[in-house]
C-alpha cells in the first residue's frame, strides 16, 4: 500500500472524506487508510460507515486501530500549568475499509 491510499481527517464536512474513498477505490486501490486524531475521529468513523453503508456495499473494514500520540504543549500552555516537560494526549484511530 501507498501512502496515496490514506486519507486524513481533519475539520471538514465528512461527505468531503467519503467522496476521497470513492475517488481512491475507482482509481484502483485495494484498500485504503482514513487517519483521525482527537475530535476527528467521530468523522472518520461517519465516513467509513457513510461507505460502506450507501456506496460500496462489498467494502469490508479489514483493520482498526487505535492509540494515543503525546505532543509537547505550546510554551503558553507550558507556562498557564507552570510545568516544565507538560504533554498532551491526542488519541488517534486507523480505519482501514
Amino acid at each position: 500500500m501507498s501512502e496515496n491510499n490514506s486519507v486524513l481527517i481533519g475539520k471538514k464536512p465528512a461527505m468531503n472524506y467519503v467522496l476521497a474513498c470513492i475517488t481512491l477505490f475507482h482509481n484502483g486501490a485495494k484498500e485504503i487508510h482514513l487517519k483521525a486524531r482527537g475530535k476527528a475521529i467521530s468523522r472518520a468513523v461517519d465516513a467509513v460507515e457513510v461507505v460502506r453503508r450507501r456506496f460500496i456495499p462489498d467494502a469490508k473494514v479489514a483493520k482498526i486501530g487505535i492509540g494515543t500520540d503525546q505532543n509537547r504543549a505550546s510554551r503558553r500552555r507550558q507556562q498557564v500549568v507552570q510545568r516544565q516537560h507538560y504533554r498532551n494526549n491526542v488519541t488517534t484511530i486507523t480505519t482501514i475499509p
